[in-house]
């Protein structure tokens, strides 16, 4: 796995890292500071020239504005040496670079040149003691000149830990860690609701065109089936293929009320769940008890975690009863399904749970499970409807 950060790569085996570019990457992060530096320098020299001159500190703020966006620019572009992942979106952003901006210009820029020539400047010197101290005598030259190689891989590993955490702390005033989870459920709630878009352009198309086609093929194959002696070998394969037809059309619908449930889209929750658990080859006990209609995105969750949690009874739970309660207790939609199969329900293991949970995480929504061995099973969902 590759390393996206410089704190990452400080992980690696040590021969790994030395001779990675993280290091080199590190130093070049550290001696951009030198822009930065040059800003800060060229607002105080100004400050100062302009001190002498009347009104002429009223143009400082006019500086310190035109300086404060191209530093902020500088700031969130060098970052990449350090830090691989992509900054998101947040609303504040021009506040938040200001900020990295006037903590740059003020602070951090000339602590990270010291940094670096401290770091670098003492291996430096000692490796060049027989250049820099020709009096010395040679034996303490010779162990001075291997100390600064041997101090040259703390040195990488010092610029990189410093490198490191320094972009960490942009990173952190630039996009704080809540601002990706906002914006990761963002994007997911995005995916959820162009999902169904295309569920309910499926279901309109199957609709208005292949099955329109069923219907008029099996009443074709009717009409064809009446003209033809019964006893004839013709009018028993048109017979047959009628009732093909006839069955096809039957599984078309079937698959149309699974993409999209019009009964959801008319009637609301209470009559999609019972519409699903009439369906279903267990027998499950439907208690719906709400006042009237949910906001839609609560509606189709709680409609798919029900469709789902049944298909999954049904296959995997041997169950001979089950049920389906929903109600609104404090603002949330609880909704239960419950059967009394073997239990034994465990999320990793490729029954939808996760899955469900997945789907919930996008409305705010939780999901609880209770399923011992032996059962029964009891699936509970939380969805807040506000």
């Amino acid at each position: 796995m590759l390393d996206r950060t410089a704190l990452e790569a400080l992980t690696q085996r040590p021969m790994t890292f030395l001779g990675s570019a993280w290091p080199w990457r590190s130093a070049a992060y550290l001696l951009g500071s030198a822009v930065p530096g040059v800003a800060a320098v060229a607002v105080a020299l100004a400050t100062v020239a302009l001190a002498t001159v009347p009104l002429g500190l009223l143009a400082v703020p006019v500086v310190l504005a035109l300086s404060v966006p191209l530093v902020a620019w500088f700031e969130r572009r060098r970052l990449r040496l350090v830090d691989g992942v992509p900054l998101p979106e947040v609303p504040d952003r021009r506040r938040r670079e200001a900020g990295v901006a006037i903590m740059t210009v003020l602070a951090l820029w000339w602590i990270d040149l010291i940094m670096l020539a401290f770091t670098v400047a003492g291996p430096v010197v000692l490796i060049l003691s027989p250049v820099v101290q020709p009096t010395t005598a040679w034996q303490i030259a010779t162990a001075a000149s291997v100390a600064g190689v041997l101090l040259l891989p703390v040195a990488a590993y010092t610029i990189t830990a410093w490198g490191g955490a320094r972009g960490a702390m942009v990173r952190a005033v630039l996009a704080p860690q809540g601002s990706e989870l906002a914006e990761v459920l963002r994007s997911r709630a995005r995916l959820v609701d162009a999902f169904e878009v295309e569920r309910r352009r499926i279901e309109r198309d199957l609709h208005d065109g292949a099955q329109q086609r069923l219907v008029s093929l099996s009443m074709t194959l009717g009409l064809a089936r009446l003209d033809l002696p019964d006893d004839s070998s013709a009018a028993q394969l048109v017979g047959r293929a009628h009732g093909e037809a006839k069955q096809a059309l039957a599984e078309l619908r079937e698959l149309i009320r699974g993409v999209h449930s019009q009964v959801l889209t008319d009637r609301g929750l209470g009559a999609a769940v019972r519409d699903v658990a009439g369906r279903s080859p267990v027998p499950v006990d439907v208690r719906v008890e709400l006042d009237g209609r949910l906001p839609a995105p609560v509606e189709v969750t709680a409609y798919y975690v029900v469709s789902e949690a049944l298909a999954n009874l049904a296959k995997h739970s041997r169950a001979t009863a089950a049920a389906v309660t929903a109600r609104v207790e404090g603002g949330t939609l609880v909704v239960e399904v419950y059967d009394d199969g073997v239990g034994g329900a465990d999320p990793g293991g490729g029954t939808g749970l996760t899955g469900l949970a997945d789907r919930l995480s996008v409305v705010g929504g939780r999901l609880s499970l209770s399923s011992p061995a032996g059962g029964p099973t009891l699936i509970r969902v939380e969805i807040p409807c506000g």
